[in-house]
């Protein structure tokens, strides 16, 4: 498995870049997010990579941050969703703003991306929900709840929630987001969140 890519910045296309490492120049595809993030061309650059094996081809998928690289695996695990449409949906949406939405269920914001239907936007939400609830049984973090945070701290409760999308335990991300300012938004708790847990 490729986990990284660190090399110099030589082409940029829309979710396609090339990526010079040690005298090989990596094709990458990859999202508008990610591209909005790139130094300019010939500086240097890191990725966090994923390579995809099919029978027909091997393609390789980077991305700016671990959190985006983690929702693309978790999107890809969704029944009837490939790597385009988890681009797609990667590409109109930030790793934060994508939790936001399946930890609210949000299904139809979704569909705003090219080649999401609302049949499979709602199995994207149902699917990562049901995943987060079966890994916190498998994990014993049952015992933990959300429930304790008071009722004017909704937005701590869907950050929370939201950083478990993101594949965080719900403890880890219970620390996080209660170290916060609960009066922020939603949004912004999850970035200080995901800064919080990437000081780790």
């Amino acid at each position: 498995m490729i986990y990284s890519l660190n090399g110099i910045l030589k082409e940029v296309s829309p979710n396609f870049i090339v990526v010079e490492a040690q005298g090989v120049g990596y094709g990458v595809k990859t999202t508008m997010t990610t591209i909005s993030q790139l130094p300019p061309i010939e500086e240097k650059v890191l990725l966090y990579t994923h390579l995809y094996v099919r029978e027909d081809a091997i393609e390789l998928f980077g991305f700016a941050t671990l959190a985006e690289k983690n929702c693309y695996k978790m999107l890809t695990t969704v029944n009837g969703v490939g790597p385009k449409a988890a681009l797609s949906i990667l590409s109109d949406n930030t790793p934060e703003q994508f939790a936001l939405l399946v930890a609210s269920g949000d299904a139809k914001s979704l569909t705003r991306s090219a080649g999401i239907g609302i049949k499979g936007a709602q199995r994207i939400v149902l699917e990562l929900k049901d995943k987060i609830s079966n890994e916190q049984i498998k994990d014993g973090i049952i015992s933990a709840p959300v429930n304790h945070i008071a009722a004017d701290k909704n937005h701590a409760s869907e950050a929370i929630n939201a950083l478990m999308v993101l594949g965080f335990s719900q403890a880890e991300a219970t620390t996080a987001i209660t170290a916060q300012d609960t009066s922020a938004s939603v949004e912004e708790l999850i970035k200080l969140g995901l800064k919080a847990l990437a000081g780790k």
